[in-house]
């Protein structure tokens, strides 16, 4: 019994887990499949009580509106520059600070480990009319600059990378010192490469969010032409007097494309970083 029934409970097993995928993947693409079917509907069909899985005469002719607007491509590549440099520079420097709290003995060391982990607690709205008003100082509002300067620092990614580094084998350190290397060559020899897992994971979370920085972008930049991100261009399609469900959803489905592919890119890396590093909460 036990040989028969042990094939046939994998075979059970498996068919469960392939049911539960496809169900997960069916509510993740859900999203998706609004989108697109909103942005082909016709104004009438979206404001109607009667729902259908498809409309009956599909107008495509609202994705080419949105490519042949000039705006929505400044808002692209504005966003792309944004995105990067914003990840970038978090990924940079919370890895340096991190280390530099890790491993580089100080006096300080816990005074700012404090300083960090306090930042984790204060809310982004209090810091946020101060970070305007030294932006408008430096004469930095309706630029790129001021979008992304005072985001590259994060407590949080500091905090991170200090816990992994914390858990890094020293004997590898060790090994880099025996061949003459100081703190910042055994950082970018020896403790970099092998943390590339871990930052991936940081980075497809610094990217979302960059990417899907609203509030911040608005308030700095306004709606010019110059600083005009993604999140900000969607926003035009909602006035005070109109709605434009369509382009809403058609803009908002090209616009989700970059992070789709970031995370298909990335998907590998983030998986493996997460579970050596355990910020699934397992």
């Amino acid at each position: 019994m036990t040989v028969v029934g042990n094939p046939v409970r994998r075979r059970v097993e498996l068919a469960l887990r392939y049911v539960v995928l496809v169900i997960l993947a069916i509510l993740f693409l859900l999203p998706l499949y609004v989108m697109v079917k909103t942005a082909v509907s016709q104004p009438s069909d979206v404001t109607s009580k009667q729902f259908v899985w498809w409309p009956a005469d599909p107008n495509w002719g609202k994705f080419a509106e949105i490519f042949a607007d000039e705006r929505f491509g400044q808002s692209l590549i504005t966003s792309t520059i944004m995105a990067v440099s914003m990840t970038v520079g978090q990924i940079v420097i919370g890895a340096l600070a991190g280390y530099g709290l890790a491993r580089i003995p100080n006096r300080a060391s816990k005074f700012l480990l404090a300083v960090t982990v306090t930042m984790l607690l204060i809310p982004s709205a209090t810091t946020f009319l101060p970070n305007y008003l030294i932006v408008s100082w430096l004469g930095w509002t309706e630029t790129l600059q001021g979008i992304v300067v005072p985001t590259l620092f994060t407590a949080f990614n500091v905090f991170l990378f200090r816990q992994f580094f914390l858990s890094f084998p020293k004997e590898l350190e060790e090994a880099g010192k025996l061949d003459g290397l100081g703190y910042i060559g055994t950082f970018l020899r020896v403790v970099l490469p092998n943390s590339l897992t871990f930052a991936a994971a940081l980075t497809v979370l610094g990217f979302l969010g960059a990417w899907n920085a609203f509030l911040w972008p608005l308030v700095v930049a306004g709606t010019g032409f110059g600083a005009l991100t993604v999140q900000v261009y969607l926003s035009s399609f909602i006035t005070a007097q109109t709605f434009d469900y369509t382009g809403l959803f058609a803009a908002g489905f090209l616009a989700s494309i970059p992070v789709l592919l970031v995370f298909i890119l990335l998907q590998r890396w983030l998986l493996r970083g997460v579970a050596e590093t355990g910020l699934g909460g397992a």
